[in-house]
């Protein structure tokens, strides 16, 4: 259903952030910088910790809106927005069903390989039951090197690079922590690109490409949130051709999978051939100082505060009561 919202008098905001998930530091990174955007718009924000306070404390708060800034499960998962349905309360970012599927490394894949969008092979694991020898002809699959993933985290959680028959063990076993099953996916050699994507249908559009450049490929936690050493090329030093075909399919990943507001879509730019490839979706980016989304907004001229406003003019609720509607 189409996510509109009437005027732009945002009243009491709520900004949600923290969380219970494993992505709960960023979040506090992430909120605290909304925040500040908003208030420096002369825009009533508050901070709500969804890790620390109930739904009812939610209701109780009587937020016109809210900015959704939790990173991970119970935030980016389709869970939080199931309940601001529930409370009538409009919120940024995508709705349940686009968000609980892009949550899903495994579903989002399905959908974009049903839409012929281009996403590294895969083979999902039982995190419980799978045996040693399933294991062992995984490699025989996808080659080496292969990825392991925990299919419902982010922010690098749960991740392993495998570079060899003797790694999978190790590697399957650190991913099981995290989740019911294990994504084994195809490496793809190449250059890591970032695409954000506003808007809605129709109307999406794609901010600059982004390319990430960290110290011997390793783009992970600590390189994403609490170091300098990692270099974020913007716009990517890519031909405008190319450029233009990673953004469309950008729009087209964003839009497979129902997302409307904003959302940030992950790539790899195979070396032997320049083919982009989908890896993920992210509902609910990181809006920290070392955030991709602001990033590649400022490339286009729009600073922290007015990306921050621009979302919150975006957030509603995905479903309408009908106007005949009475209770029993």
């Amino acid at each position: 259903m189409s996510k509109k919202m009437t005027g732009h008098q945002f009243g009491k905001v709520g900004v949600l952030f923290g969380g219970r998930s494993a992505e709960r530091e960023v979040s506090i990174m992430s909120g605290t910088g909304v925040l500040q955007a908003l208030k420096s718009r002369g825009i009533d924000a508050h901070l709500f910790d969804s890790g620390e306070r109930s739904l009812a404390e939610l209701a109780a708060e009587k937020f016109d809106c809210v900015f959704i800034a939790l990173h991970g499960r119970y935030g980016e998962d389709g869970t939080m927005q199931g309940a601001l349905e529930q409370l009538g309360i409009p919120y940024t970012g995508p709705g349940v069903m686009a968000s609980a599927i892009a949550m899903d490394k495994v579903m989002t894949k399905r959908v974009w390989q049903s839409m012929a969008l281009p996403t590294p092979r895969f083979i999902v694991l039982d995190a419980h039951s799978a045996t040693r020898e399933e294991l062992r002809q995984v490699p025989d699959v996808l080659g080496l090197p292969l990825m392991l993933k925990a299919p419902h985290e982010g922010s690098t959680i749960g991740i392993s690079k495998v570079a060899g028959y003797s790694d999978m063990n190790e590697g399957f076993a650190l991913c099981a922590k995290f989740d019911e099953v294990v994504l084994a996916e195809e490496f793809i050699a190449g250059r890591e690109l970032t695409v954000p994507v506003l808007g809605a249908g129709r109307n999406a559009r794609a901010l600059p490409v982004v390319e990430i450049r960290a110290p011997d490929g390793n783009y992970d936690y600590q390189h994403k949130y609490f170091t300098d050493d990692t270099k974020y090329l913007c716009p990517a030093p890519l031909d405008e051709a190319l450029t233009q075909r990673i953004q469309s399919l950008a729009v087209q990943a964003f839009n497979a999978l129902g997302c409307e507001g904003w959302a940030r879509v992950d790539f790899m730019l195979r070396s032997s051939d320049n083919e982009p490839f989908l890896l993920e979706i992210n509902t609910s980016p990181g809006m920290t100082g070392h955030s991709l989304v602001p990033i590649a907004a400022k490339a286009n001229g729009v600073s922290y505060e007015d990306l921050c406003v621009e979302i919150l003019k975006s957030a509603s609720l995905d479903l309408k009561p009908s106007k005949d509607w009475k209770p029993d």
